[in-house]
């Protein structure tokens, strides 16, 4: 219990309790609580013992939450998500230490009777109900609980040197809290006041519209104030008292009108039911036209991806003629070449060897090419 009230303080000095629904918010501490503490417990039962303990402080029928329905799970998964924005708040940071642990060392070690040591736990834990928990060290808080239950059973500590300075406090924190205990005991009994934005109830269903939520949240109001309210009752009881003198009003009026007033209602209810078919007839004419569009787009999408697809292919084709034709007119080319140098070798020595050819002479049948003129001193 009191590793969950810590959680609870530590959590809310972070966010608002506008945004986080305070009663969810104590049913994940209590069950992450549970889990620090090595005594856990199932989420069913959590969300039970919640479940009826809201009943019974709101004057509810008490009722069975089965968990195959809709409302129990959706219950168990905002207590999981719930746990979960507290351990990333605290960074996952959940050790607490608490001033029980130090009061009854504290207490022995000052020789003081029994009664003090009850009065000093009692009033640890009505310390929980207050942020000094997160104010400040629970050493702090153990000395302040102490010397209040001194000056309650008027019991005196030793002051010469402070006794307080032993357990590592000092007296400014004592007086604070001290001040905040007394502050406590003197407010009036508490009530919850709904200020979640929206229905944070255990008992009742989330409603999504907006205005459901305001009446949702003006119920829980004044089942706090004490004025027990069931569920959806008065709403109902007043629709049904409203529609009863409305349906008889209508009956008076329907006896006491004519019969060309009900044949002109028909006939009204009969043209009301053309144009509706008529502006159903239009908007499914609408939306085959809009289908048509659409697979007529789709056609043309597929056409034109075909098209270039096809030039695609063509440009390939194109582009391997060429490079053949290329290479075809290259070794022609070659061919040609040799033949013709084949020849003019072979006309050369024809010349050379008839002695017909003279030095600086051009043969026309050399054209394009250099006279042809025998080294000096060869034997050829």
């Amino acid at each position: 219990m009191a590793t969950a009230q810590v959680l609870f303080h530590r959590f809310y000095c972070k966010k608002s309790f506008v945004r986080f629904s305070a009663k969810r918010v104590a049913a994940s501490c209590v069950w992450l609580a549970g889990k620090l503490e090595e005594s856990p417990r199932k989420s069913k039962h959590i969300i039970f013992v919640f479940h009826r303990m809201e009943c019974r402080r709101e004057n509810l029928p008490i009722e069975f939450l089965d968990v195959h329905s809709k409302k129990y799970t959706e219950l168990r998964h905002d207590l999981i998500r719930t746990e979960r924005h507290l351990l990333k708040e605290m960074g996952f940071i959940c050790h607490v230490e608490h001033p029980h642990k130090f009061i009854s060392n504290y207490l022995a070690t000052l020789e003081v009777p029994p009664e003090l040591t009850q009065e000093a736990w009692n009033l640890a834990n009505d310390s929980l109900r207050t942020t000094l928990c997160v104010r400040f060290k629970s050493e702090v808080v153990a000395c302040g609980v102490v010397y209040a239950a001194a000056r309650r059973h008027r019991v005196p500590l030793p002051e010469d040197p402070p006794w307080w300075t032993v357990f590592d406090a000092d007296e400014a924190g004592i007086q604070e809290v001290c001040r905040v205990l007394a502050h406590l005991y003197s407010l009036p009994k508490s009530q919850y006041i709904p200020v979640y934005k929206d229905n944070d109830s255990f008992t009742v269903r989330r409603i999504s519209d907006p205005q459901a939520s305001k009446e949702s949240l003006a119920t829980a109001v004044a089942s706090d104030k004490g004025t027990p309210i069931p569920s959806g009752s008065s709403q109902e009881k007043d629709s049904v008292t409203k529609t009863i003198p409305n349906k008889v009003k209508e009956k008076s009026d329907d006896e006491g009108k004519p019969l060309s007033a009900e044949l002109d209602g028909k006939e009204n209810q009969v043209a009301n039911s053309k144009n509706e078919k008529s502006d159903s007839g239009v908007d499914r004419s609408r939306e085959r036209e809009r289908e048509r569009s659409r697979g007529r787009e789709h056609d043309a999408r597929g056409r034109d991806s075909d098209r270039d697809s096809r030039g695609r292919d063509n440009d390939r084709q194109r582009d391997r003629r060429r490079r053949s034709r290329e290479r075809s007119s290259g070794h022609s080319d070659k061919e040609k070449s040799r033949r013709h140098s084949s020849r003019v070798r072979i006309h050369l020595v024809k010349k050379i060897g008839t002695g017909t050819i003279d030095q600086g002479e051009e043969d026309p049948g050399l054209q394009g090419f250099a006279a042809w003129r025998p080294p000096l001193g060869s034997a050829d």
